[in-house]
């Protein structure tokens, strides 16, 4: 007769990849949209097209770091699925 433990073993490495993740997408999703509005900021002060570039920029950058994080989310899937 088999005694099996009814508690799975859970993976700790795997809990630690799923909180650098947790971790890792605000910064993601966050630090493009600021840099492209700070490089915005910049080039409308010298180029005298206030607030323009910031504008269009921040836009960008918010549109590069919801890329960059759902690819990350999805390559995290595949390796997990």
């Amino acid at each position: 007769m088999d005694l099996q433990d009814p508690t799975p073993k859970k993976n700790s490495s795997s809990a630690f990849k799923q909180a650098a993740l947790a971790m890792e997408l605000p910064v993601l999703l966050v630090g493009p949209a600021v840099l492209g509005g700070a490089i915005g900021y910049f080039l409308d002060r010298w180029l005298h097209t206030k607030p323009w570039l910031m504008i269009v920029l921040g836009f960008c950058g918010v549109g590069i770091g919801l890329f960059d994080a759902l690819r990350t989310a999805s390559a995290g899937d595949k390796k997990n699925g």
